[in-house]
């Protein structure tokens, strides 16, 4: 193959990667709550939320009871892997609220507002570090007084 065909080539195959990560990029803004789960929780959390015990908190059957307590709210928005995400302020306050939903319905409040995204996206400014632990500690504290 020529030089000149050869770089006739290489841009045509660059400009279709390019396209591609374009299309994957958008589309990726539109992937269903659940979808968000299996690629930004799911690997510590597991599939149905059951954490590894020692490491990863579980959630299954236990998330919505923080909504119960002062702080709970919040903490949950804060902890380091929902206040980092990749996600935007939108797309994590809807798998927040499918979360809750799916994970720990039973323990949902009857008066649950769902989050919003300007709600996560103040929270956001606030993350937890070093201190999750702690915080969680805390407010596990606060559930067992209950």
């Amino acid at each position: 193959m020529g030089r000149p065909l050869y770089r006739i080539v290489m841009l045509l195959g660059l400009g279709c990667y390019l396209a591609g990560a374009g299309a994957l990029s958008a589309m990726a803004g539109n992937l269903p709550p659940k979808v968000n789960w299996m690629l930004n929780c799911q690997g510590c959390h597991k599939p149905d939320a059951s954490g590894v015990v020692g490491e990863v908190p579980s959630m299954n059957g236990y998330v919505a009871k923080f909504l119960s307590v002062e702080g709970g709210r919040d903490y949950l928005a804060r902890v380091p892997g929902v206040a980092f995400s990749p996600l935007s302020d939108q797309q994590t306050a809807e798998l927040l609220n499918w979360m809750l939903a799916t994970y720990d319905p039973d323990n949902l409040p009857q008066d649950f507002k769902p989050y919003s995204g300007e709600e996560v996206h103040r929270l956001r400014q606030s993350p937890l570090m070093t201190e999750a632990a702690e915080y969680r500690a805390q407010l596990m504290e606060k559930l067992d007084l209950q």
